[in-house]
């Protein structure tokens, strides 16, 4: 029985279940999807907290380009390129027999400076905002200073007293523990079992403790709770329930408004702009959807993108259950090569803020992925980790399957006038090996 129902009921009453049981991979469109407008009135997130979230890491850019000098090129603003990428909509045209009608475009989040993945977004930002009360409480600090001197001895002496703590399948630890090692502080990442060796080492090589579990990332974002819950002086990064990590991931939009106005990229009812998002827990693709549907409104169209083996958005929204269900209570065993994805239970507040929002979700099997992979590699020259390939299928499904197309019809959409927008969240600071690994695989 799960949730007092079993499992005969729970397909009767939700049919996608059986598909998503028997590892098929699955597109579902959402419906309940409301006006932006309607949503946004009554969401507990406001544009001004965006705004605040923006200007609080415009503040940090003289640190950042100071103490990352990879970042001074852009002045310590931590952004990526997006690339228009020709060569991979012909090879996908190719694929799907038919002319892939939209502009395709790729969000390189994977090339983000400092950790290299969309996790350099809602995680640093996090880091930071914790650096900046206790600065700012201690008298050392004052939001007109210029916040470089945060890399003076005296800061870091300051930050060494407290400790931070995540519970992550990597790439969220990378990012708060090359931030919050950087800043002073104590810093524990408490791993999964999925979390790639690679990833272990180089937050290990930075100062950062590293705790392993046997368990998927649910156990060990509880026992990094439990531990931080034991220190007066420790904070916790809760990827399941962060509304702070949640602003630092919808900044993103901002810039991206930016971004296509260089480009001269029109966005509008007529010229709509639909985004494919890797998908784990939530709360990055859920906060870059947020920011994305608060500037562009219902001109934009966003989508979650997960691994066949790790559904848990897809079945948190679809049922509107959430967190009250996991892909283990229906037999899936949440493994996939797509580590970042690897999450078995959705974020409650991720899945309840974006539920009216988000135009749908799909899986696709690993297999795809690091197919994905190789074809980029060879056509674009462009090396991104597995999880960062899952938004390709959704421009596929949009403008190729019986679903895609009645979406378009029924929204008077004109596949021509489509942006397509792939979010590729992470692989550039990938090993040369691991690479070749991945690359070798999807050419098998």
């Amino acid at each position: 029985m799960i949730l007092n129902k079993s499992l005969q009921e729970w397909k009767k009453e939700f049919p996608i279940i059986e598909d998503l049981i028997s590892l098929k991979e699955t597109f579902w469109i959402n419906n309940k999807l409301y006006s932006t407008d309607e949503v946004l009135k009554n969401s507990s997130i406001t544009m001004s907290e965006i705004l605040d979230a923006s200007k609080r890491l415009e503040r940090f850019a003289p640190y950042i380009s100071k103490v990352f000098p990879e970042t001074q090129k852009s002045n310590g603003i931590i952004e990526s390129k997006i690339e228009k990428i020709e060569n991979m909509k012909k090879v996908l045209s190719e694929k799907i027999e038919k002319n892939i009608e939209g502009t395709l475009l790729l969000k390189c989040d994977s090339h983000l400076p400092i950790s290299g993945s969309i996790k350099a977004r809602g995680g640093i930002y996090e880091v930071l905002k914790f650096a900046e009360d206790i600065a700012l409480k201690s008298g050392k600090l004052h939001l007109e200073d210029d916040y470089s001197i945060l890399a003076s001895d005296e800061f870091k002496k300051l930050f060494s007293e407290y400790s931070i703590g995540v519970g992550s399948t990597g790439n969220l630890g990378l990012s708060i523990g090359i931030m919050g090692a950087k800043l002073g502080f104590k810093v524990t990442v408490h791993m999964s079992a999925d979390a790639r060796q690679w990833k272990k080492d180089m937050l290990r090589s930075k100062g950062v403790i590293v705790k392993e579990y046997e368990d998927d990332y649910s156990k060990a974002v509880e026992m990094g709770r439990k531990e931080c819950l034991l220190d007066e002086k420790a904070y916790f990064v809760d990827d399941e329930n962060s509304k702070t990590l949640f602003l630092g991931y919808t900044v993103a939009a901002l810039r991206l408004k930016k971004q296509f106005e260089d480009m001269n990229i029109l966005i509008d009812k007529d010229h709509p702009l639909f985004v494919y998002l890797p998908c784990g827990v939530g709360g990055g693709p859920g906060g870059v959807m947020f920011g994305i549907k608060s500037l562009f409104g219902d001109n934009a169209h966003c989508f979650f993108a997960e691994p066949t083996h790790s559904p848990c958005m897809i079945l948190g929204l679809s049922t509107g259950y959430h967190d009250l269900v996991s892909v283990q209570d229906f037999g899936i065993d949440n493994k996939t090569c797509a580590d970042g994805l690897a999450v078995g239970r959705a974020s409650k507040f991720v899945g309840k803020t974006v539920e009216n929002l988000v135009s749908g979700s799909y899986t696709l099997s690993d297999e795809k992925m690091y197919r994905y992979l190789s074809t980029l590699a060879d056509v674009e020259k462009i090396f991104l980790e597995p999880s960062a390939l899952a938004g390709f299928k959704g421009v596929e499904l949009i403008e190729n399957s019986i679903l895609g197309k009645k979406y378009l019809e029924e929204k008077n959409i004109n596949p021509k006038n489509i942006t397509h927008l792939v979010w590729a969240t992470g692989g550039s600071m990938v090993p040369k090996e691991e690479m070749e690994k991945y690359y070798q695989k999807g050419k098998e």
